[in-house]
């Protein structure tokens, strides 16, 4: 099995994204979970181009990979100045890094109008400064920027810029798609014959894509199956522009269906895990529909792919979703089966019969209708199978609810609920304060329910969204509320829809608080007298 080399350059090239920011520590964190991944080489950025960087390689220089090898990044030595003359060389050569990768020219608009040099000085340029760094004793990387564009444009001289690189002394010259514009069928074609010129000599040749033209990922692997061993890309595609290519997509693809060697079966289990925590770490939300790793990358929703996928999961999926360490999920909406229905109920131990799935579907079309969306509100369906299978307990018995809104002349609002409610024949009635009415009735209906259900306290609001759904109906349009709550373990969601927002959000607020409190799920009185005290 043919070994593919990976070499992440999230620290450097994704960095140039909208939105990266990371603290020196911080990359340090990356660079660890990087060679947790298996990843074999990681570019750390440019030693000294600026204090960041500067204290990023002191303290790479103190760390201990398992694994990985990092990478210093720089350029080819300045036009007329000697190679050991160039300071930004003298950096990578003294620098701890084993591994130097080196960018150059290799498209003549560049040499014109960038570098402003002849296309023999720029030869002289890449030779000179790869020789100069192996001679310090470096694994040098070399990668000709545009090499596609030159390729297009000016194929020996392109080759030549590759062939300087070998005669010199790099292990890998990487063909890079700098402006991402390059299609598979192009950049399978250049690499046919760069493996054929170079492949030889026992240089290892490489393919570093970007995205402008979505093709990133196809263009690597059509490289790869053109002969590339060496594959260049970003944790989740990060990067300026459009981003880099996805090692996330890349690794199970090259692993799983092209049969290269790239990580173990451990490593490809973390897949997902690894891909969460970079996007936690630099505050995205991670990208729902991602393959592989993506929380929809196996989620079924149409009833003939869940009944599909009930008999054999590889009618609709392509492969095993454990293996990259994601889960299986089954959406509920209209578009449900009892497939789906009878699946989701096993998830969570409800038994419900043919008949009663049937009636469940009927209300939740009915309900969906209304603009309900039971995808992002896994709670409230549950208490709706709960209901139809006779195992549902409810709370209480609502006698009314009051919420009132005050601005003051000082310009301070105040918002306060009163509830009235019924349990067990026993009337409760509590009035809060809140910083808006869904805070306050959430302080009123708890106060109430304190002295009965004082677990409670362990359940807590962790996000709340409003969504108009007929915007055309301005001030009286239906309003959708979802609620996410938490135990400490489990999260869950919960839908109101009314045309009066705040309706819907006590239907949501209810939903929630009862989910959480249903037999198999509600938490201990002792955990609530803990959290109380």
């Amino acid at each position: 099995m043919t070994k593919i080399e990976l070499y992440d350059t999230t620290l450097r090239d994704g960095m140039q994204g909208e939105g990266m920011s990371l603290s020196a520590h911080e990359k340090v964190r990356v660079a660890h979970a990087l060679d947790e991944l298996g990843i074999d080489v990681i570019e750390a950025g440019f030693p000294s181009s600026n204090p960041k960087e500067l204290e990023l390689f002191e303290l790479l220089a103190r760390e201990r990979f398992r694994h990985a090898q990092v990478a210093a990044f720089g350029m080819t030595r300045r036009r007329d100045v000697a190679a050991p003359d160039d300071p930004a060389l003298q950096i990578l050569a003294d620098c701890f890094a084993p591994v130097c990768t080196l960018v150059g020219k290799t498209w003549s608009l560049h040499l014109d109008k960038v570098v402003k040099v002849d296309r023999a000085e720029n030869l002289r340029m890449i030779s000179e400064s790869i020789a100069f760094l192996v001679g310090a004793g470096k694994r040098v990387i070399y990668d000709a920027e545009h090499f596609f564009d030159g390729f297009h444009e000016d194929r020996e001289y392109a080759l030549a810029c590759l062939r300087a690189a070998a005669q010199a002394g790099a292990d890998t010259v990487t063909c890079c798609d700098t402006n991402g514009g390059t299609l598979p069928g192009e950049i399978a074609e250049a690499m046919t014959v760069v493996v054929r010129e170079l492949g030889p000599t026992g240089t290892r040749i490489g393919i570093h894509c970007h995205d402008d033209a979505g093709c990133a990922v196809a263009n690597t692997l059509a490289a790869v199956d053109a002969g590339a061993t060496h594959v260049q890309g970003t944790q989740n595609g990060y990067g300026e522009r459009c981003g880099n290519a996805n090692l996330t997509t890349l690794i199970p693809n090259l692993q799983l269906k092209a049969g290269y060697a790239c990580v173990s079966a451990e490593q490809l289990h973390a897949l997902t895990a690894s891909s969460h925590f970079f996007d936690e770490l630099l505050n995205f939300t991670p990208n729902p529909n991602q393959p592989y790793v993506g929380r929809n990358a196996f989620a079924h929703k149409g009833g003939m792919h869940v009944a599909g996928v009930s008999a054999d999961p590889s009618t609709f999926e392509h492969i095993d979703p454990s293996v990259v360490g994601n889960d299986r999920a089954v959406l509920v909406s209209e578009l449900s089966g009892k497939g789906t229905i009878h699946a989701r109920a096993a998830e969570v131990g409800i038994e419900l019969d043919d008949a009663a799935a049937a009636r469940l579907i009927e209300r939740v079309k009915e309900r969906e209708h209304e603009g309900y969306h039971y995808e992002a509100a896994d709670g409230s369906f549950e208490l709706l199978m709960r209901r139809e299978s006779g195992e549902y307990t409810p709370l209480f018995t609502l006698e009314s609810w009051r919420v009132t809104a005050e601005k003051r002349a000082d310009g301070r609002v105040e918002t306060e609920a009163t509830i009235k409610l019924w349990v067990d024949g026993e009337r409760y009635l509590f009035t809060a304060e809140g910083n808006g009415p869904v805070s306050a009735l959430d302080r009123a209906l708890r106060g109430a329910l304190a002295r009965v259900y004082p677990e409670l306290d362990t359940i807590k609001l962790v996000n709340f969204k409003v969504r108009i759904l007929d915007g055309a109906k301005a001030s009286d349009a239906i309003t959708r509320v979802l609620l996410d709550s938490s135990d400490g373990e489990r999260e869950w969601g919960a839908i109101g829809v009314s045309d009066n927002v705040i309706e819907a959000s006590w239907e949501a607020l209810v939903d929630s608080l009862e989910l959480g409190m249903q037999a198999g799920r509600r938490p201990s009185r002792a955990d609530g007298a803990r959290a109380a005290s």
